[in-house]
């Protein structure tokens, strides 16, 4: 078996790790979400991280670099952390994935309100916050999505916005990011929408350059 870090480090030194991390995305989650308006989303962000089943696991396997969920994704096949996060949360987009009622073999993702999709780059934004420390950059956001954009499934309308918001986060920065999202959320009343009627395009913003690079960085491990 490999050697992982958390393997050298003591259980008090992992609780501590992840009790900040987590403690210090709920407060980026919160100030982002309160800049929206959100004050009850931002409060009650993640709150299933503090769960029996996702808070051991997590300290178990911290190694204060990456998500503990990719470590024990890599041990045993799958996250039961993660399993269990994504369907208690509906900021992401993995919560809104069912089958299509007229070809059951195939997913699909639903259209997220608009609501939870202000709450989500919110989360993505905190988590490169929490995880990238004094690195931290507007454009980590969109980059981290871009690696993986085109094997999530995700509706068309929700990934217009979500790409949308982190574009102009990577683009023009914070602020106009959430002026963009204010008025998404104004417009919509944080429920239900689609891309025409909000004026986006559904086609991808950007390239594939970051897809292809992770790719390759991983193709070489």
């Amino acid at each position: 078996m490999a050697e992982y870090a958390f393997q050298k480090t003591s259980l008090f030194y992992r609780f501590r790790g992840h009790l900040r991390t987590v403690l210090k995305h709920k407060f980026h989650v919160a100030e982002g979400c309160f800049r929206l308006g959100l004050y009850r989303q931002g409060l009650l962000h993640d709150m299933s991280k503090f769960s029996p089943t996702e808070f051991f696991t997590s300290v178990k396997y911290y190694d204060g670099h990456r998500s503990p969920n990719s470590v024990e994704r890599e041990l045993y096949g799958c996250s039961r952390a993660w399993l269990h996060h994504k369907g208690r949360n509906k900021h992401h987009f993995e919560y809104w994935i069912d089958f299509t009622a007229f070809v059951p073999e195939i997913a699909i993702g639903c259209r997220m309100p608009m609501r939870y999709v202000a709450e989500m780059v919110c989360d993505r934004r905190a988590a490169c916050m929490a995880y990238n420390g004094s690195s931290y950059t507007k454009a980590d956001a969109w980059d981290y999505y871009a690696r993986t954009r085109s094997r999530v499934i995700m509706h068309r309308d929700t990934r217009a916005v979500l790409e949308k918001a982190l574009w102009i986060m990577k683009e023009q920065g914070e602020d106009e990011a959430f002026s963009f999202l204010r008025d998404m959320l104004r417009i919509t009343k944080g429920m239900d929408y689609t891309a025409e009627s909000l004026g986006l395009s559904c086609e991808p913003l950007g390239d594939d350059r970051a897809e292809k690079e992770w790719i390759s960085r991983l193709s070489q491990k």
